[in-house]
């Protein structure tokens, strides 16, 4: 895998680290059916709390009340749930536990309730183990050069280790990736790695056509690791589709192609993940102050509202939905959340600094006279002032825009 997964810290810092497990056969089949077992753990606990409520006592359960449950439920199936660890089960009901507090904050806050459902096999992937040596123990073998994972239930299990672990480990979690497995590692008291001031303050512009442009008039394109997959994907997915969605017991073909979907779209996971890291690095490497639009991802991809026809009931109006969606993919495809986060975990851990600054018309400014106007963009790529006349490319303009308002954020803080 590529760089880490990071996440901002406060005294220290906490970083993820993931890395790729070298199970043996019988090894695969003891992780297989571990996360069966979560599994069925998970929609028992579910299922419980369903009953409750549905009953004219209208009654919650909490997840106290569960946990307690696990002694007996282990000394009842000792080769099934009773194998496994004691706190990775408590960590699968805490993860019901949270989906249902969160369920309940959506109720009291009006959105859309989202109740939690059961998770079928291929769905649930991950098993968590709350602390390192509870179940579970990182660098298990530290006298052997091989790096090895021990899981309660499993065994020794070997890592790719392919860059050393800083802090220390906290939890471990165990994933599933198609027919991959990873271990992923949440550390804190990470030490930062502070580089040498460079003096230089950089503005970026996020985009479809181009990934970004920074104030200096650089372009860095896009990949589309997507777009470029899309014939083999959509093939996949074809062939997927001529099976039926829902089955019991699926046939080793369908299986075959499930996964070949599902390995397709890892793939441009890994991709994309890999081409941000890289592209974060080199702008936390070159520059002190990195600015950025403070865009709404999730806003900016939302589905347009259908237009009911006044004249005719029961009828639409063309509403864009089509072109719509291609701009979402587009948006959702370069990743610009993944990449900002890992921008600013980067440079937290270099001693850079990145600003968030307000996005709204920073492509309709004119960086020259500060005139506002809609009429300013000829075009995607074309920007020109009506009134002083300036020309330039509009994520150009767009860049130099978001540089200016994080220079008045430096100058209001100094």
């Amino acid at each position: 895998m590529g760089a880490p997964l990071e996440e901002g810290g406060g005294a220290g810092l906490i970083r993820a680290y993931k890395f790729l497990l070298r199970p043996t056969a019988r090894q695969q089949d003891q992780f297989r059916a571990m996360l069966a077992d979560h599994c069925s753990l998970y929609n028992a606990a579910l299922q419980e709390r369903r009953d409750a409520y549905r009953h004219a006592s209208k009654t919650r359960i909490t997840y106290g009340e569960q946990s307690a449950q696990l002694k007996e439920i282990r000394a009842f199936d000792p080769p099934g749930q009773g194998r496994w660890s004691f706190s990775s089960q408590q960590a699968t009901l805490r993860r019901l536990d949270k989906a249902f507090g969160a369920f309940f904050r959506r109720i009291k806050n009006g959105d859309k309730p989202g109740y939690p459902r059961f998770k079928g096999g291929g769905h649930f992937d991950t098993v968590a183990f709350p602390k390192d040596g509870d179940g579970c123990r990182w660098d298990s073998t530290p006298h052997d050069k091989q790096t090895r994972l021990r899981l309660r239930g499993v065994g020794h299990v070997r890592v790719h280790q392919h860059r050393s672990v800083k802090g220390r480990v906290k939890t471990i979690s165990v994933k599933r990736e198609g027919k991959r497995w990873y271990v992923i590692l949440a550390c804190d008291e990470v030490p930062a790695n502070p580089l040498a001031a460079t003096g230089s303050i950089v503005g970026i512009d996020m985009g479809t056509v181009h990934f970004f442009t920074d104030s200096n008039g650089v372009h860095v394109e896009n990949p589309r690791f997507l777009g470029t997959m899309a014939a083999e994907l959509a093939a996949a997915q074809q062939h997927l589709a001529t099976f039926p969605k829902r089955t019991r017991h699926r046939t080793k073909k369908h299986r075959a192609a499930a996964r070949k979907v599902a390995k397709l779209y890892a793939k441009i996971r890994r991709q994309r993940a890999d081409h941000h890291h890289k592209r974060a690095l080199a702008l936390v490497r070159k520059h002190d102050v990195i600015a950025y639009e403070n865009l709404n991802t999730a806003g900016m991809t939302k589905k347009p509202a259908p237009k009911p026809d006044p004249g005719n009931e029961g009828a639409f109006l063309p509403n864009g939905a089509a072109a719509k969606a291609g701009l979402n993919r587009s948006i959702l495809d370069a990743g610009w959340g993944q990449f900002l986060s890992i921008l600013a975990n980067k440079a937290e851990s270099a001693g850079r600094r990145v600003i968030a600054v307000d996005a709204r018309n920073t492509s309709r400014t004119c960086p020259a006279c500060g005139h506002v106007a809609k009429e300013n963009r000829l075009t995607q790529a074309r920007f020109k002032c009506v009134r002083c006349g300036i020309a330039d490319n509009a994520d150009h303009v767009g860049a130099l825009n978001v540089l200016h308002r994080a220079g008045l954020v430096l100058c209001a803080e100094a």
